[in-house]
């Protein structure tokens, strides 16, 4: 590993522990040129992801995606940095043991619904409303009163 501060290769490791999502081990490093210390994160390497998007069209998988969406749903709302992580994770989780190499994003959608709607309510119907593309009231409505019934 290059020390990030001069570039040396001469580095090594000084202490090892699982990072906080559990997924990826975080190494604190020692250069012995600079005698600077620096942190890296090691996950393991997935197979590359294919969306299947609404239109036919494919992309990579992103999770910066699955994020920004969470994001914006969960605005102005009660819940925190660390929870948003904590489903962007169990999202990631669940797509990737699903061990196919394409998924469509209505599936993707469906599983960030079902974690949404446990943390907050108001973030599910947000997502839900982008996510379902509601064109009039009574979508919004119907969307609302079938999440009410499984309360």
């Amino acid at each position: 590993m290059k020390c990030p501060y001069c570039g040396s290769d001469n580095t090594r490791v000084i202490d090892s522990r699982p990072a906080d999502d559990n997924t990826s081990i975080r190494r604190r490093r020692h250069c012995d040129d600079c005698n600077k210390r620096f942190t890296t994160y090691e996950k393991v390497e997935t197979i590359p992801l294919i969306v299947i998007k609404k239109d036919m069209g494919r992309e990579q998988y992103d999770r910066r995606k699955i994020e920004k969406g969470i994001l914006v749903a969960c605005h102005k709302r009660p819940v925190s940095a660390m929870e948003i992580t904590k489903i962007v994770n169990e999202v990631e989780k669940d797509i990737f043991a699903r061990e196919e190499r394409e998924i469509p994003s209505s599936v993707i959608g469906e599983i960030v619904m079902d974690k949404l709607v446990d943390v907050d309510p108001v973030a599910y119907v947000r997502f839900a409303s982008v996510y379902r593309e509601f064109k009039d009231v009574n979508s919004f409505m119907n969307e609302l009163k079938k999440m009410m019934k499984e309360k």
